[in-house]
């Protein structure tokens, strides 16, 4: 039924633009006809409208793939550098948060782990909109940083990376089938914020699948269930991503190409010292304004990216 209504409206959004583009023929046929100079600007504001909607409409060709239309789970993970890496590591979530918040996705922070002094070492948000893994897929790597550290007595210069995953959400008994056999779940007491209840019950939820290895945990819900329920779906995304992953290293095997795992190079530079710069480095695109990125805007590097 999904799909159904996908192609519903995809033929729906032609038809449209179709019907505009006949009336627009005829209007300017019209204007030639009868010399009227009077319908140059109506003319002229229907074709920008009828090319800004191509444009559209080409760029989600880029956001075709079979998962690309779903809610995204994402993971950010401070790299080796202690305070410094977890400091970077919170402030790319809060760029993430941002941008989900300007798109007018809704963002949940399923899962934190707090750095000693300051950031966090690992974080991990559920962001629910149309096409936000289609968006965030390209946000998958490592992400560097060039400052003066607020953290150093010295102000020294100083490098971090963080990791970003990104892994579409899965429906349960469609994408993967999970054994309930080849689970282990274990209840703890939260560790985060959340008042005195989280604190004082066994709410939070670890789930390892044992044939993989693989973990999910929950603990931002006052809710064993809930916890438990959202920890189920984290698991079921990251076996299908292993999946996929399984899938491209044979494909890639069979084509002959490398494909590198873990950390790899970095796939963007923010620089706020000596100069302000942030660089994709796949695509090129750059800008002199890391602030307003930070901050959430994100759509052109994506974009830039995607194409």
């Amino acid at each position: 039924m999904r799909r159904l209504a996908q192609l519903k409206e995809t033929v729906e959004t032609w038809n449209e633009l179709e019907e505009k583009c006949s009336n627009l023929i005829d209007l300017i046929d019209l204007a030639i006809a009868e010399d009227d100079h009077s319908l140059e600007m109506e003319i002229v504001a229907e074709l920008d409208d009828v090319e800004q909607r191509l444009e559209e409409l080409e760029f989600q060709e880029t956001l075709g793939g079979e998962y690309d239309g779903r809610n995204a789970i994402l993971a950010v993970h401070a790299g080796a550098g202690g305070t410094e890496s977890q400091d970077w590591a919170e402030m790319l979530l809060r760029m993430y948060l941002r941008w989900a918040e300007k798109r007018q996705y809704q963002a949940e922070v399923i899962e934190t782990s707090p750095g000693e002094e300051a950031g966090v070492k690992s974080a991990l948000v559920k962001i629910k909109g149309s096409y936000a893994y289609g968006y965030l897929k390209s946000e998958r790597g490592v992400h560097r940083l060039v400052r003066l550290s607020p953290f150093d007595a010295d102000h020294a210069r100083h490098t971090s990376f963080a990791l970003v995953e990104v892994i579409p959400e899965v429906e349960s008994g469609i994408d993967v089938t999970i054994n309930p056999d080849d689970l282990k779940i274990e209840t703890f007491r939260s560790s985060g914020p959340g008042g005195q209840h989280m604190q004082k019950t066994s709410s939070a939820v670890r789930i390892t699948h044992l044939p993989t290895g693989v973990v999910a945990t929950c603990q931002n819900e006052r809710s064993q269930a809930r916890n438990k329920e959202t920890a189920l779906r984290v698991l079921g995304a990251r076996l299908l991503e292993l999946d996929l992953e399984k899938k491209a290293e044979e494909q890639a095997r069979l084509k002959g190409e490398h494909v590198s795992a873990g950390w790899g190079n970095q796939i963007r530079s923010y620089i706020l010292h000596p100069y302000k710069m942030v660089k994709d480095h796949r695509s090129g695109y750059e800008t002199s304004n890391p602030d307003t990125v930070l901050d959430g805007e994100l759509d052109e590097m994506i974009e830039a990216y995607l194409k």
